[in-house]
């Protein structure tokens, strides 16, 4: 499968099927696609996996897009500002990534649930409990809010990371979470409670805009009240 992915902050993937060749969305992420494109709509592996997707902040049901008859395309846009970025994803390396990041994968990736094993990383650091884990082989479109930044972390390094800025790293990273230093720094810092620290080895993934810092920036302008009231 081909693919090439424009737009800049507004990004798309475009993805070129061969005949036969198939593709797999979280429910409502085609934007536009060849009319000989033959979608199909599954719970992806059953009750459990529904479940699973659900909690990782991703729909129920997915939808499988096959090129019938000849070579097919077929687009998916990014739900925000920000970028796609392409995994390769192997039996010896899977990516965990944000809730909601999911957007579309060859077949033979699976999506799944997270939990983060330390119940502080995931209640306190930003990133949400459940987070979602892509394994399997092939290629995966993750959604990632804002710019990505890259950093691949030796053995033993680690690097100190805002509340909600990790979009996705490598299994082999360990993600823990600390209170921040001095009562003064908690209350007055402007950093929040807490920074999440993440130990290599490994390659994480950081975002410059998450959505709920964007939400909470904006908040203050946006009025609540109804108009005549």
């Amino acid at each position: 499968m081909r693919y090439e992915i424009i737009g800049g902050s507004m990004p798309v993937a475009i993805c070129y099927l061969d005949n036969g060749e198939s593709i797999v969305t979280e429910s409502g992420a085609m934007s536009w696609m060849s009319p000989n494109m033959q979608m199909e709509t599954s719970s992806g592996g059953g009750v459990g996996k529904m479940v699973g997707r659900m909690f990782s902040g991703e729909h129920l049901f997915l939808n499988r897009y096959t090129a019938i008859g000849g070579p097919g395309e077929i687009a998916f846009a990014s739900s925000f500002v920000g970028s796609i970025i392409p995994f390769v994803v192997t039996p010896q390396q899977s990516i965990i990534c944000q809730k909601s990041a999911y957007l579309a994968g060859q077949p033979s990736v699976e999506l799944s649930a997270h939990v983060i094993q330390r119940p502080g990383a995931g209640f306190v650091g930003g990133e949400g409990f459940v987070m979602q884990k892509l394994t399997g082989n092939g290629l995966v479109f993750v959604e990632i809010d804002g710019y990505v930044v890259e950093r691949n972390l030796e053995p033993g390094q680690q690097l100190v990371v805002s509340t909600g800025m990790v979009a996705a790293m490598e299994t082999t990273v360990q993600m823990t979470v600390q209170r921040i230093k001095g009562a003064k720094n908690m209350l007055f810092g402007g950093e929040g409670l807490f920074n999440t620290y993440l130990t290599g080895p490994g390659k994480v993934y950081l975002q410059t805009m998450p959505k709920q810092e964007l939400a909470a920036s904006i908040r203050p302008y946006i009025s609540s009240s109804k108009v005549g009231k």
